[in-house]
């Protein structure tokens, strides 16, 4: 597996599938106690910025957020945590992808699996990232084309 962050990894894993997720933690975390140390939650968060004249705080808006945080314990006694965020409203996805980061972080007994779903996520990602920049990039509009000239004409007419 190339040298991907930790941090990294749940953006390439939620390139596939929730189904897919949750059934490769089931497998993986079957042989393992699971103690929940974040229960899955689904709900929103709000985005607070500060305004660029008084430095007051505001909300900009809501985005839905879910959250798990895991501990799990093989059966050699090896204790691994994960934990996992993710802009969804799906409390399960955010439980498969902590213990999918807890087995990951650990290296228990199919790790490997998880790594070749996250370098396909990161393929994937790499893909959708660069059609967006195409899509962005044909939306450009370059202000400098629109002279100053053509403007005070036009401004005369009215």
């Amino acid at each position: 597996m190339a040298m991907i962050e930790r941090k990294d990894c749940i953006r390439a894993l939620t390139a596939h599938p929730t189904t897919t997720l949750a059934a490769l933690a089931d497998e993986l975390s079957s042989g393992c106690e699971v103690r929940w140390t974040r229960l899955p939650q689904a709900g929103l968060g709000l985005l607070r910025l500060s305004d660029g004249a008084f430095h007051e705080p505001y909300y900009l808006g809501e985005f839905p957020l879910s959250v798990c945080g895991v501990e799990l314990i093989d059966g050699e006694g090896r204790r691994a945590a994960g934990a996992a965020q993710v802009m969804a409203d799906d409390a399960a996805l955010a439980r498969a992808l902590a213990i999918l980061d807890g087995v990951l972080a650990a290296r228990f007994a199919g790790w490997e699996r998880i790594a070749v779903l996250i370098e396909a996520g990161v393929s994937l990602r790499a893909e959708e990232d660069r059609r967006r920049r195409i899509m962005l990039a044909s939306t450009r509009v370059d202000f400098a084309l629109l002279s100053s000239d053509e403007n005070a004409g036009d401004a005369d007419e009215d």
